[in-house]
């Protein structure tokens, strides 16, 4: 991050103020006024002329950095921050605590929103926010830099797929993980032949934390295949008492996105039709979205469009998911490479101007400020799991006419996928960026 090089007018009129006596007192009670008449700008221009040294407060309490002993899950049954529960299966076990007092309907805690620009990316610059859009960027991944920001989840996966989550250096000395001459972000599956056991693979999740805001993920391709379960999401701690929204995921051969969010006790839909909710996608989850009462399935809905996942969406050039968290409620859209918004690309998001988006969940039915807080953003990729293991032998969803039993003649994922590493060579997530916008103040 680079910052200009003369001091900024307010800290020279704080100087030059307070120079005006030799008198330590009343150079204090000059520098109190003039900080005073200063206030709203003061803490950007020491930001500025300090490279950093003093931190906006609103910008900690929005975006609090974690340990990542913090996050880590030490089992499928711990029912801690990160147990992915999926959309489609059953997940991950979790115990179901109480939120204590809740906010009104739609309210939003008044230490959510940050307001700094984080920019780990080295790609083509983004051109600044627009005033008109009610959304500020405060942090961003692409180029070279991508995979500053986030922490490399490490172990067995919590969704009992047959991967083991590998660190970045290991990643990176394995071919699982680097950014191609085009810039975008590459993370990928193991592809040895034939494994005893699990495949090498990666999952990240940001160092920063979030309640609220617009998260944008520009992707060229992402895994798709029999055997493959990718997602990109966000995730709160205690799950479910955190809350999960799932941005995109899918299986096998899927090519129609499904989106889901994992909650406590209390959240719903009120209904299930598309109409009413204005929504483009359909309701496949029914309306409770309490993992304790869907057996972990939470409320789910499947995109209309069929070039929204897995090789359908990869054939397209990819496209352009944006989240949008806030008092509403949540939401999920989805712009195909060819239709992606002008204000988006512009970083002056309008999500008013974008039209129906796949998915909703109205604030009415559940307070998007009481079973969503405190969430990071992730990516993954499992082999099998709870959810892909378990459809192995199905078919009829779009995409999946024959079932990945049919297709392969392996009676079981996990045979097919310890004995046929070529077959995930389109096991991989390519990414231009990830871009996080809050509500401006």
């Amino acid at each position: 991050m680079h910052y200009p090089k003369a001091l900024p007018l307010c800290l020279l009129l704080l100087i030059s103020d307070a120079s005006a006596s030799f008198s330590p007192r009343s150079m204090m009670e000059r520098a109190h006024k003039v900080a005073l008449k200063h206030s709203r700008g003061l803490a950007r221009d020491l930001r500025v002329a300090f490279g950093g040294a003093v931190v906006d407060e609103r910008a900690q309490k929005g975006r609090r950095l974690i340990k990542r002993g913090e996050y880590c899950v030490a089992g499928p049954k711990a029912g801690l921050s990160g147990a992915h529960s999926g959309g489609g299966g059953a997940g991950v076990g979790g115990s179901v605590g109480s939120n204590g007092t809740s906010p009104a309907s739609g309210s939003r805690p008044s230490a959510t929103r940050g307001s700094t620009t984080t920019r780990t990316g080295t790609g083509a610059g983004a051109s600044p926010t627009s005033a008109s859009s009610p959304w500020t960027l405060v942090e961003e991944h692409s180029g070279s830099d991508f995979y500053n920001g986030w922490d490399f989840f490490i172990g067995a996966d919590p969704t009992n797929g047959i991967v083991t989550y590998v660190d970045e250096g290991t990643g990176r000395n394995a071919g699982l993980l680097n950014v191609n001459s085009a810039g975008n972000a590459l993370m990928r599956v193991e592809t040895t032949p034939n494994v005893p056991n699990t495949r090498q693979s990666i999952r990240i999740t940001t160092k920063s934390l979030f309640d609220g805001g617009l998260f944008v993920m520009d992707s060229i391709h992402m895994p798709t295949g029999c055997g493959t379960w990718p997602a990109f999401w966000t995730n709160g701690p205690n799950w479910p008492s955190g809350g999960e929204i799932d941005i995109v995921e899918g299986v096998h051969d899927y090519t129609n996105n499904q989106m889901t969010i994992h909650t406590d006790p209390g959240c719903r839909l009120s209904t299930t039709d598309a109409g009413s909710l204005k929504i483009s996608g359909a309701v496949i989850g029914g309306q409770d979205c309490a993992a304790a009462s869907t057996g972990n399935q939470g409320c789910g809905i499947r995109a209309s469009a069929s070039n929204s996942f897995g090789a359908a969406f990869n054939r397209n050039g990819g496209g352009v998911y944006a989240m949008q968290w806030d008092s509403t409620g949540v939401a999920v859209y989805f712009f195909p490479r060819d239709a992606i918004p002008a204000d988006l690309t512009s970083n002056a998001p309008q999500p008013s101007s974008w039209g129906a988006p796949q998915a909703r969940w109205p604030a009415s039915g559940c307070n998007p400020f009481e079973f969503f807080k405190q969430h990071h953003v992730i990516f993954d990729t499992t082999l099998c799991g709870d959810w892909a293991a378990g459809v192995w032998s199905s078919a009829g969803v779009p995409g999946q006419d024959q079932s990945c039993a049919q297709r392969t003649g392996y009676p079981t994922c996990e045979a097919f996928v310890r004995a046929n590493g070529a077959s995930f060579n389109e096991a991989f997530w390519e990414v231009q960026y990830v871009k996080i916008f809050q509500e401006k103040q």
